[in-house]
């Protein structure tokens, strides 16, 4: 087997990342899009959420991470104790994660459970692929806020339906590959469908946003209910 080669630049990220809440154990920001989680090994991804915020929190640690293309709130540890008492949380599966999303055509269903699960495809880095023989167990629940039209190329008008995404399992690109694999891929994105519609080739970001995060604080023992308002 040939070895997998990253060849993917990031391209500059000027937006910042917003603090919404801090203390001595945690903070909770709002990602921007086009910013990566972690630094590449690529010098030139060097740029990311992590490299950011050690330069205000040294010894900050992230407990999960959002897709380069996907904005919104994530969760920080200050220190390493805190970590393992969020990651405890999410491997427990005791963490409540919402997206807003938005997906190229109309649904049929008002809500559904998507059960399809998600292998690594080392033929096609970095995308993942469906595969129920080899895959990791994956569920998705998904809810219809809207369906509308939006001018596309040339005054087509382009079907979308915005939806709530909530992530059972957390599997790589897992909303993203569920969306594609419903026939409705997230508007904008690269990997799975979401520019192949006509008019949607020009989206300027992949419509996927962590709207809600709901957990409990290690130390207070307070439920945290973090939201934050979809950009698009």
């Amino acid at each position: 087997m040939s070895a997998i080669v990253d060849t993917f630049i990031a391209p500059p990220c000027h937006e910042q990342i917003e603090i919404l809440y801090q203390d001595e154990h945690l903070a909770i920001i709002n990602k921007p899009t086009g910013l990566l989680s972690l630094s590449g090994k690529n010098p030139q991804n060097l740029d990311s959420v992590h490299h950011r915020l050690v330069q205000l929190f040294p010894g900050c640690t992230l407990v999960h991470r959002l897709d380069f293309g996907t904005s919104g709130l994530m969760v920080i540890a200050l220190n390493k104790a805190i970590n393992a008492a969020l990651c405890q949380q999410f491997s427990q599966r005791t963490v409540t994660k919402l997206y807003s999303a938005l997906l190229c055509g109309h649904l049929h269903e008002n809500e559904g459970i998507i059960n399809a699960a998600i292998a690594r495809d080392p033929a096609l880095f970095p995308l993942m692929t469906i595969c129920a023989d080899q895959g990791k167990p994956a569920c998705s629940h998904y809810q219809v806020v809207e369906r509308f039209y939006q001018p596309g190329k040339g005054g087509t008008p382009l079907p979308l339906t915005r939806v709530t995404l909530a992530p059972q399992t957390g599997r790589t690109h897992q909303l993203r590959i569920h969306c594609q694999w419903l026939g409705h891929p997230i508007l904008g994105c690269d990997l799975y469908g979401g520019r192949q519609l006509p008019g949607t080739e020009q989206t300027s970001r992949l419509m996927l946003h962590a709207s809600a995060l709901h957990f409990v604080h290690p130390v207070s023992g307070e439920a945290i209910n973090a939201r934050h308002p979809c950009p698009f």
